[in-house]
C-alpha cells in the first residue's frame, strides 16, 4: 500500500470518527433510550457484586496462616506454603482421582441422556403427553438432595429395600449398595440422572424449536425417514447450543457437589467417596484449617476457569462456536 493511500484512509478515518464529546452525548442518549433495560440489569449486577465478588477479599487467606483472632488483614502472609502442602499431601492423589472420575462419568453419561430425552420430546407430537412427561421429569429437579438421599436409602436398604431385593436378585449375590465402594459411583450417577437429565432439557427444547421447519419438509419430500432429519437436521441446528452447554459442563467438572456426595458418604465407602468439596468442608470447617482448606477450593476454582478457556479455545480453533 502507497504513502497516499495510508494517508487518504487516515483522513478518512478521522473524518468519521466522532470527538470524545461526542461519543459521549451519543452514550448518553443511548442510556436514556435502554434506562428501563439497565434498571431491569441492576439485581443482577447487585447480587454478584456482594454475594460473588465482595466476599472475594477473604480468598487471600489461601496465602496467609489465618488466625480468626487477629482476622483476615491481621493474619501472616505465608506465600504459597498451604498450596504445596496439599499438592504433597498424600490425599491429593486420591481426591483428584475421585473428583475426576465422577466428573467423567457424568459427563460422559448424563450429559449425552439430556440431549436424547430432548430429542426424544421434540419428537412427540402429541401436546398433552408431551406436556405431561415434561413436568414429570422436570419434578425431581425441585427435591432437594436430601430427599433424593432418603429416597435411596429407603429403596436400598439392607434386606428390606424393593431395589436392593431386585438387584441382588439379578446378580445371585447379597451386595450392601449403600455401603459397598463399588456401587458408590453408579449410585451418584443415576442419582444425578434421575434429578437432573429432565431439567437441563429445557435449554435443549428451546434451541430445538429455533431450527427451521422449511428444512423438516424439504427432507420429508425428500423422503428423509425420521432419524435421517434428526441426524441432518435437528443436530446440526442445534450444535452451538450443544458446544457451549458442554463448555460450561467442563468448566465445572471439578465440582461434583457437596451435598450429594456428604450425603451417601460413610465410613466403608469413603475411599471411593472423598472428593474435593467434601475434603474442604472435613478440613476447614471440622478441622479449622481456613486457610488450607480456602487454597484448595482456590484450586478447584482455577482449574475450573482454565479449562472453561481452554475447551472454548478449542471450539474456536474448529470453526464452532464458543462462550467468547
Amino acid at each position: 500500500m502507497t504513502a497516499p493511500v495510508v494517508e487518504a484512509k487516515a483522513s478518512e478515518r478521522a473524518a468519521t470518527t466522532p470527538p470524545a464529546p461526542a461519543r459521549r452525548r451519543g452514550f448518553a442518549v443511548h442510556f436514556a433510550h435502554y434506562k428501563w433495560l439497565y434498571l431491569l440489569l441492576l439485581p443482577g449486577v447487585l447480587y454478584f457484586a456482594i454475594f460473588r465478588y465482595g466476599p472475594m477479599y477473604g480468598v487471600s487467606i489461601a496465602f496467609k496462616d489465618y488466625v480468626p483472632f487477629l482476622g483476615v488483614n491481621g493474619s501472616p502472609w505465608v506465600g504459597v506454603t498451604n498450596f504445596t502442602d496439599f499438592f504433597a499431601n498424600p490425599d491429593f492423589p486420591r481426591l483428584l482421582g475421585n473428583t475426576l472420575i465422577l466428573a467423567f462419568l457424568n459427563l460422559g453419561i448424563a450429559f449425552p441422556l439430556t440431549i436424547i430425552l430432548a430429542l426424544l420430546l421434540n419428537e412427540v407430537r402429541l401436546s398433552v403427553l408431551k406436556r405431561t412427561v415434561q413436568t414429570l421429569v422436570y419434578i425431581p429437579h425441585f427435591l432437594s438432595w436430601t430427599i433424593v438421599a432418603s429416597l435411596s436409602f429407603l429403596l436400598f436398604a439392607l434386606d428390606i429395600g424393593p431395589l436392593f431385593q431386585f438387584v441382588n436378585g439379578l446378580f445371585g449375590t447379597n451386595v450392601d449398595i449403600l455401603s459397598d465402594p463399588n456401587w458408590f459411583r453408579p449410585l451418584i450417577v443415576l442419582q444425578e440422572i434421575w434429578k437432573n437429565t429432565g431439567w437441563g432439557t429445557i435449554i435443549f427444547l428451546a434451541a430445538l424449536a429455533t431450527v427451521d421447519q422449511d428444512q423438516y419438509e424439504a427432507a420429508i419430500i425428500d423422503g428423509a425417514g425420521r432419524f435421517r432429519r434428526v441426524w441432518h437436521i435437528t443436530l446440526p441446528g442445534i450444535r452451538s447450543t450443544i458446544i457451549v452447554m458442554l463448555i460450561l459442563a467442563i468448566g465445572q467438572m471439578l465440582n461434583t457437589g457437596f451435598e450429594q456426595i456428604y450425603l451417601m458418604t460413610n465410613a466403608l465407602n469413603r475411599s471411593v467417596a472423598d472428593v474435593f468439596d467434601t475434603y474442604v468442608y472435613f478440613v476447614g470447617i471440622t478441622q479449622g484449617a481456613y486457610s488450607y482448606s480456602t487454597a484448595v477450593g482456590l484450586f478447584k476454582s482455577l482449574v475450573g476457569i482454565v479449562l472453561i478457556f481452554g475447551t472454548n479455545w478449542l471450539s474456536k480453533r474448529f470453526n464452532q462456536s464458543g462462550l467468547f
